[in-house]
């Protein structure tokens, strides 16, 4: 069993996508063992992204996920960051492959409905990131 992070971004959540997102997730056979809603500060946002630091698009993607709530998951399954991350779709909606989230519900590079951990040392840390050990049930 593989572990992953999801996050609706604020673009998903404001537009109610949630239980789309939610409902997709579960029909793949990814098992969520901890979720929560927040809404992350500059700084905590700048902490999670901190890898894209010295990338132009920094500023405005620690921008747009401070802007409104987000929902963060743990996926657990087999193979679980491939298949979440198949299921995402490409980071560049226009990309995606049909049926994927980004192509059905993307409007934006960044606002791009959905966030997945890219590897398992990525997954580890996102996970840390968010939750501790008594708030995941699997």
């Amino acid at each position: 069993m593989e572990r992953t992070l999801s996050i609706i971004k604020p673009d998903g959540v404001a537009r109610g996508l949630a239980g789309e997102v939610i409902k997709r997730l579960e029909q793949n056979n990814l098992k969520i063992t901890a979720m929560k809603m927040l809404r992350m500060t500059k700084s905590q946002a700048k902490g999670f992204y901190d890898v894209h630091r010295e990338r132009p698009f920094f500023e405005s993607l620690t921008d747009f996920m401070v802007s409104g709530p987000i929902i963060v998951m743990i996926l657990e399954g087999e193979n679980a960051i491939g298949r979440y991350r198949e299921l995402m779709g490409a980071t560049d909606y226009r990309e995606a492959a049909q049926g994927t989230i980004r192509k059905d519900f993307a409007t934006d590079i960044e606002k791009n409905v959905v966030h997945g951990s890219d590897g398992p040392e990525t997954a580890a840390f996102e996970i840390g990131y968010f939750f501790n050990s008594f708030e995941i049930t699997g």
